[in-house]
């Protein structure tokens, strides 16, 4: 009960100061302000979210421009003569007035061909180094003009 009564009289003694004309209007102009401050940050998030908005539609915008451009590039190759006398080639077999085609079997042309030699295979020294190590020496590599590991 005690607990109670101490409560009542702290809620009767603000009450009253309610009532004093000064402290009302503190009261009133601190709350108007906290209004204007919490309106304010909200309006200061929806822009934010709307900019990030307009900066996403703006990417997608030249993103879709860019792609456009390469297809009327595209376009542009495919009416080519270039691509039309490419294509008669590869898709028809024709060739252009004056030339003649040459057929060579297979087994002809391939021996003439080379073998490439095959990419060198990693020390397993340098496999079990950390990567901060192999970094460091990919670095030291570059910079002495040394042939490197291609790591």
């Amino acid at each position: 009960m005690r607990i109670n009564n101490k409560y009542k009289e702290k809620v009767l003694f603000y009450l009253q100061r309610l009532g004093d004309a000064r402290f009302a209007g503190q009261v009133i102009f601190v709350v108007i302000v906290l209004l204007i401050s919490w309106s304010g940050v909200k309006s200061i998030q929806s822009n934010y979210g709307l900019q990030k908005q307009i900066s996403a539609l703006k990417q997608q915008n030249s993103l879709r421009q860019l792609q456009n451009d390469n297809l009327a590039l595209q376009n542009q190759y495919f009416n080519s003569n270039q691509y039309l006398e490419l294509s008669a080639r590869q898709n028809f077999g024709l060739a252009a007035s004056g030339e003649q085609e040459v057929i060579v079997p297979a087994s002809v042309a391939q021996a003439y061909t080379i073998n490439l030699p095959s990419p060198p295979k990693p020390d397993a020294a340098k496999a079990k180094q950390p990567a901060y190590q192999r970094d460091f020496q990919s670095w030291v590599d570059f910079f002495l003009h040394r042939p490197g590991s291609g790591n």
